[in-house]
């Protein structure tokens, strides 16, 4: 049998509920985005209830350690759609065996999870290394990204840490929305962009006037501390990926 869900992470939780509730068998969990019904198999389609997903979560508190929930929490932020059964099936183990069942590393679904937050939290550090703020003419500090995975809900706090006194945007252009930090909270916002805007680097009208001297200035700077005899370039992608080089100011033509 099928479980179809919504793709939202109560909505999984929900799923996990509903097979104990009704103890299907073997069944494998999809997104509504990758489902594609089959002649002679068996579907259930998961309506997402919040108490149902709130009670499957308390009880993964109870049988998790911290890093192992994070594991979860990142596994899911991958978006990866194999990776929505492997944390569907974890959970059904987690629940069926005795506390302690995710060190067992002999199980399939334990070391998807492990490798699916490993990738992930890779690319929160890099996005947490590499993102670079542009000032813009209304004092708002912005940057959009495009990363591989859904990382803004974990690089929230490091950027509200880090620039607790200035306003700033994420905005992720893939996944369509943002972060806004208004110098108390961090609020979730989706912009509009007009017609033919470039996304990536705001027009010369809308940055501060001094934005542009302090790109030349980080520049040069950066070509000054540079010591050619000791370029490295094949050490140097390994630890800063090409695909990382677009947010840096330093890597963009001048």
């Amino acid at each position: 049998m099928t479980y179809i869900f919504d793709g939202s992470l109560p909505g999984l939780l929900t799923a996990v509920f509903e097979w104990f509730e009704r103890k299907p068998g073997k069944v494998v969990l999809k997104s509504i985005e990758i489902f594609q019904p089959e002649a002679f198999a068996e579907s259930f389609t998961v309506t997402t209830n919040s108490e149902k997903a709130d009670r499957v979560w308390a009880g993964l508190q109870k049988k998790l350690k911290k890093d192992w929930l994070l594991k979860f929490y990142c596994s899911y932020l991958s978006e990866i759609p194999e990776a929505y059964n492997h944390l569907f099936q974890f959970t059904l183990y987690i629940f069926q065996n005795e506390k302690g069942a995710e060190s067992n590393y002999g199980n399939e679904h334990v070391i998807a999870l492990a490798k699916f937050a490993k990738s992930v939290e890779r690319e929160k550090h890099r996005m947490e290394a590499f993102i670079r703020f542009q000032h813009t003419a209304d004092g708002i500090f912005y940057t959009s990204i495009d990363p591989d995975f859904n990382v803004l809900p974990l690089i929230s706090n490091h950027f509200k840490n880090r620039y607790a006194d200035q306003q700033w945007i994420i905005y992720d252009l893939k996944r369509k929305y943002g972060l806004h930090y208004n110098l108390n909270t961090v609020e979730e916002i989706t912009i509009s962009f007009t017609e033919g805007i470039n996304k990536q680097k705001p027009a010369p009208s809308v940055m501060d006037e001094k934005e542009e001297l302090y790109a030349v200035l980080w520049k040069d700077y950066f070509k000054s501390a540079n010591i050619v005899a000791r370029k490295n370039t094949k050490l140097h992608v390994q630890h800063v990926p090409r695909r990382y080089w677009k947010y840096l100011t330093e890597k963009q033509l001048s």
